[in-house]
C-alpha cells in the first residue's frame, strides 16, 4: 500500500468517523429534548396533584366545620328539649 493510498483510506475512515459522531450528537440532542419535555410534563402534573391536594384539603377543613356546626346545633336542640 502506497503512502498515497494510506491517506485515502484513513481520510475516509476520519470521514465515517466524524459522520458517525455528528449522527450521534443527533441522537444526543433528540434524547435531551424528548427528555426535557417529559420534565415538563411531570412538572405539570406534580403542580395539578399539588393544586388538587390543596383543594382537597380546603375541603376537609370546611367539612370539618361545617361537622362542628352540626355537632353545636345538635347539642343545643338537646338542651332545649
Amino acid at each position: 500500500m502506497t503512502a498515497r493510498e494510506d491517506r485515502e483510506l484513513i481520510a475516509g475512515q476520519l470521514a465515517k468517523l466524524t459522520q458517525t459522531v455528528e449522527e450521534m450528537a443527533g441522537q444526543l440532542q433528540s434524547l435531551r429534548e424528548r427528555a426535557d419535555s417529559q420534565q415538563a410534563q411531570a412538572d405539570s402534573q406534580q403542580e395539578r396533584t399539588e393544586i388538587q391536594q390543596e383543594r382537597i384539603d380546603l375541603a376537609a377543613r370546611e367539612l370539618a366545620e361545617v361537622s362542628e356546626r352540626l355537632q353545636a346545633a345538635a347539642n343545643a336542640l338537646r338542651e332545649s328539649i
